[in-house]
């Protein structure tokens, strides 16, 4: 039977195209196409963007005006000139040496003659003069300092002196000790006795001065409020100003209602012993009624004046009952807000409301 006749082959394109698809890559430049492919329209408009990206770069080079080239010559003339300027006025200031060489002349030092050195041997300071210590190795000005010692203290008698003399160090005197020909320590003293005579007379008692107080030995307790400055200047330890103190402090306080109030003195806040000693030899009266100040008739001098108030809190006390009329009672006084409640426990018993 005669064969069948060949159809019509394709083309290579598509051949081609069959074959690509049955590869190992055909998955994944689909993948690509498929998230990174561009259309024709796409790829027209990303180059028209790019077009217009590169216009508005170039456009502001080519817009700016062109900057004058700058001539630095003209600036440079007018700084020369401001300079000479400043030349012409200033004046030459006189060189040290010209203003103070008068006033204060240089002090020429002799200079000192280099004295040559000896070995050392067995020698008596007692006979040394400056030149000679310093043959020993010492400056000039210990050497001297030396000499005036020895004539200060009548002579070198043992070498703790010379060990004390004030800028001889210890390893000079080390170096020269065992070449001195002095014992080490000076002899101990011997008792002195001395006969009577004009010269000497015999002490007399001691005199007290006029109106010096003894302190008595066997002191009894008073009323703090009712002593005065010479009876508590019995106390031991309580001077005349300590006393004046205690007693003015009682008087602006309108009278202490006990002890402990005398700690409160600014002169005997660093003195416990002698608030102790205050405490010991006074007491309070019982009953004792201290006097009250009134609050509402009370001028700010008077007010200002007590321990427990101040100038502060008597301006404040002051302001308040021109403002809100009188206190009608003592406790009226905690409206007052920087008056707190230890210092306001302390004034009740020194105030009162009239």
């Amino acid at each position: 039977m005669p064969s069948a006749a060949p159809g019509p082959q394709p083309p290579a394109r598509a051949r081609r195209r069959r074959q690509n698809s049955s590869g190992p890559l055909t998955g994944l430049r689909r993948v690509v196409r498929r998230y990174f492919g561009f259309s024709r329209r796409e790829t027209s408009g990303l180059l028209v963007l790019l077009l217009l990206l590169g216009l508005l770069l170039a456009l502001p080079p080519l817009l700016r005006p062109a900057l004058p080239t700058y001539d630095p010559a003209p600036d440079q003339r007018r700084l020369d000139a401001w300079a000479a300027e400043l030349a012409a006025r200033r004046t030459a200031r006189p060189a040290y040496e010209n203003r103070y060489a008068s006033r204060y002349p240089r002090r020429s030092y002799p200079t000192r003659e280099r004295v040559p050195q000896v070995p050392l041997a067995p020698f008596d300071p007692n006979t040394f003069s400056a030149r000679d210590w310093q043959a020993r190795g010492l400056p000039a000005w210990l050497a001297e300092r030396l000499v005036k010692y020895r004539t200060v203290v009548g002579g070198f008698r043992a070498k703790e002196q010379l060990r004390k003399a004030y800028g001889l160090s210890d390893t000079t005197y080390a170096r020269l000790a065992p070449y001195i020909q002095l014992p080490e320590q000076l002899p101990p003293r011997e008792k002195r006795t001395f006969a009577k005579n004009d010269r000497f007379p015999e002490r007399k008692p001691f005199e007290a001065r006029p109106g010096f107080i003894p302190k008595p030995r066997n002191l009894a307790a008073f009323d703090l409020n009712a002593a005065d400055t010479t009876q508590l200047m019995q106390i031991r330890g309580i001077g005349r100003g300590y006393a004046r103190r205690v007693v003015e402090y009682g008087q602006r306080l309108g009278g202490f209602r006990h002890e402990d109030q005398l700690a409160e003195i600014f002169a005997l806040r660093d003195a416990p012993d002698l608030i102790d000693s205050l405490r010991k030899y006074t007491f309070v009266a019982p009953g004792f009624a201290p006097a009250r100040l009134d609050v509402n008739t009370a001028s700010f001098e008077v007010l200002q004046a007590h321990p427990y108030l101040g100038k502060r809190l008597a301006r404040v006390l002051v302001a308040y009952r021109q403002q809100h009329g009188p206190f009608q009672q003592p406790a009226d006084l905690r409206q007052i807000r920087i008056l707190d409640q230890p210092t306001l426990d302390k004034l009740l018993p020194y105030i009162v409301v009239r």
